[in-house]
């Protein structure tokens, strides 16, 4: 009975091996007519269901986890669940379950993750239904083996087996061990559904341990076996361009291969978004007649059946399609930088387009580029300049009219002047409609023909004279004479018999200067002259002007004081011949303060405000003869005078 098993087991693999190498669609297999993507997460969950839900008509016979309920961390052998990765979170073997996005790439795509088992059974069902009978169909899926090779696991192996309602194998096909390479693999099985129009997908597991064995499904796709259909446009292309507002006529046409026994065509139309039958356009060949169309791409297709099957969905040959796309004429603009005076550049500029074409006033093509220049304008270029716009091979011209103006000659009333501070002159400009004055510093108005200056230093005043976009500039100086300033300097203060320099200063131009009075000055004629008062005196200094503008005088005043003489001895002895100690000076100072001292330290005489001599008495009482020290303040301008006095009998 062994052998027996064993024989058979065998011998179905080899008879499994033999039906996959079959090829039963002569044709092509077109596009899916059932597209089992397993659905759409979102950006926050990570777990998802039930099955039904995100995969209608989908079953299996593992364990389904996932919401409804507590979000799992993993799963154990023969569960599965709905993910947008295999590495979800929670997962305790990160080598077994490998970050990876679904078969499209989409990161919130959703799979099937299934942990396997060890047992030949069947683990997941798609059940598919409204197939057109009698025909060959190819059923195809993506696996992912969700293990890493770090993980050193069993590869998962299944047998994509299909089905009638009743249980009869149409077709199995085995996709051998699944390699842990982070890559999704695709399997196929080709197979005829005879009369039925459902049909359901059985996954076997069909790996001997489930020691990994870890994996995830996406994209169950059918497709049905049909001619191969080529169509083009009778010029042989797969696309036409055009241009907003022209007329084509073409022939849809097709080449066609293994078609249908007794085939009825049916071209369709795609404006927009959706296939639309065209009437009338039922045979291979048809005529379009194709004006006036809004830009926009515009798709046509051929789809073929047996006749009686055109209007099923899933019982006819579908085209790839083929377009004509209406490009729209461009947005045109021509522009120029004018008026342009002669002897200036011309601008001309363009937009709208990939590729430009410039014609001047006389027709002749002169310039490729978008935006040319024409340098040294002259009269004879003026006129209309065209260009001739292309966006998408569509074609549109545009004219700019270039004016050509006359030179501007400037004028002015004067071209320097000379005026003296403080005074104003009128300036004037002719030969254009508007003025620009710069610098503005002193001018009542710059943007006037004829402004009012009152400049404080020498300046030159530029003009912009314009007329209808050409200017010219001009230039007029005003030359400043600065009036007489004069500075006598501080009042000062000297004893009698001293000497003092004057510190005068002047400023101005073309000036001369002097002194009065010249008393006591060694050279009045001078800025800073030695003077010599013997008593109070004030000076005038004279700042004049001879250009004739404004001179100016200021005054100093010397204070001059009388020379102190200081007594070193005196005899208060009652012959009224040296009886005091007086100091004659100190009574030109309003608030002296003397002070005298014994040679202890002790102050025996002090006067304070007007001076009054000291009678060698201190309290009324005769001091006796010695020497006694005294301290003599005037006022701030002078320093305090120390010494000693010799006191006799």
């Amino acid at each position: 009975m062994h052998s027996l098993s064993k024989a058979l087991f065998f011998l179905c693999i080899l008879l499994l091996a033999n039906f996959a190498k079959a090829q039963l669609c002569s044709g092509t297999f077109g596009q899916p007519l059932i597209n089992q993507t397993f659905g759409q997460g979102n950006n926050t969950d990570n777990w998802y269901g039930p099955l039904a839900q995100y995969a209608p008509g989908a079953s299996t016979y593992t364990t389904f986890v996932g919401p409804p309920g507590v979000s799992p961390r993993n799963l154990t052998a023969n569960q599965s669940g709905l993910v947008k990765t295999p590495a979800t979170p929670g997962n305790p073997y990160p080598i077994y379950w490998q970050p990876h996005a679904d078969h499209t790439g989409d990161p919130n795509g959703l799979m099937l993750l299934i942990d396997g088992v060890a047992t030949q059974t069947v683990f997941f069902e798609q059940r598919m239904e409204n197939l057109c009978p009698y025909t060959i169909l190819r059923l195809s899926l993506w696996v992912l083996n969700s293990n890493s090779p770090a993980a050193n696991a069993q590869n998962p192996n299944m047998i994509l087996r299909i089905a009638d309602p009743n249980h009869n194998i149409l077709a199995e096909k085995s996709t051998e061990n699944i390699p842990a390479d982070g890559t999704w693999h695709q399997y196929a099985v080709e197979f005829s559904n005879s009369n039925s129009s459902t049909v359901i997908l059985q996954l076997v597991n069909h790996t001997p341990t489930n020691s990994g064995n870890d994996f995830a499904l996406d994209d169950i796709t059918v497709q049905a076996c049909g001619p191969d259909i080529s169509p083009f446009f009778n010029t042989n292309n797969q696309s036409l361009n055009m241009c907003e507002g022209s007329t084509i006529n073409f022939i849809l046409d097709a080449n066609i291969t293994a078609g249908y026994p007794s085939a009825v065509y049916q071209w369709q139309e795609n404006t927009g978004s959706s296939w639309t039958d065209m009437v009338g356009k039922t045979t291979k060949q048809a005529s379009i007649d194709f004006s006036n169309r809004i830009p926009g791409t515009y798709q046509y297709r051929l789809i073929t059946a047996m006749n009686g099957n055109i209007d099923r969905t899933y019982c006819r040959a579908v085209s790839e399609p083929i377009k004509v796309t209406v490009n729209p004429l461009p947005t045109t603009t021509a522009e120029n930088s004018g008026p342009v005076c002669i002897g200036s550049t011309i601008q001309l500029n363009a937009s709208g387009g990939t590729s430009y074409k410039w014609f001047g006033p006389d027709g002749q093509f002169f310039s490729a580029a978008q935006n040319p220049t024409i340098a040294n304008a002259t009269k004879a270029m003026k006129g209309t300049y065209t260009v001739q716009v292309t966006l998408n091979e569509c074609t549109l011209p545009a004219a700019t009219t270039v004016e050509i103006l006359d030179p501007i000659i400037p004028a002015t009333n004067m071209q320097t002047a000379t005026i003296c501070e403080g005074r104003s002159i009128q300036l004037e400009a002719s030969g254009g409609s508007t003025y620009l004055w710069q610098p503005s510093t002193g001018l009542s108005d710059p943007h006037i023909s004829n402004p009012i200056a009152s400049p404080t230093e020498t300046t030159t005043y530029t003009v912009q004279i314009s007329n209808n976009g050409c200017s010219a500039p001009a230039q007029i100086t005003v030359n400043v004479n600065k009036n007489a300033t004069a500075d006598a300097g501080a009042d000062q203060k000297i004893l009698t018999g001293q000497s003092i320099n004057l510190n005068g200063k002047v400023s101005g131009n073309d000036i001369t200067y002097y002194w009065s009075p010249s008393n006591y000055l060694d050279d009045p004629t001078k800025l800073n002259p030695v003077a010599k008062p013997t008593e109070d005196i004030t000076y005038t200094l004279h700042a004049i002007s001879n250009s004739g503008c404004t001179s100016a005088i200021d005054e100093v005043f010397i204070k001059v004081y009388p020379k102190v003489v200081i007594p070193n001895t005196f005899s208060p002895n009652g012959d009224n011949i040296n009886d005091t100690w007086n100091i004659p000076a100190a009574g030109s100072f309003p608030n002296p303060i003397v002070k005298i001292t014994n040679r202890y330290g002790q102050l025996v005489y002090q006067s304070t405000g007007t001076f009054k001599p000291w009678d060698g008495k201190m309290n009324g009482k005769d001091l006796p003869p010695a020497v006694y020290y005294y301290t003599i303040y005037l006022n701030e301008d002078f320093q305090s005078y120390t010494g000693w006095v010799m006191l006799m009998r």
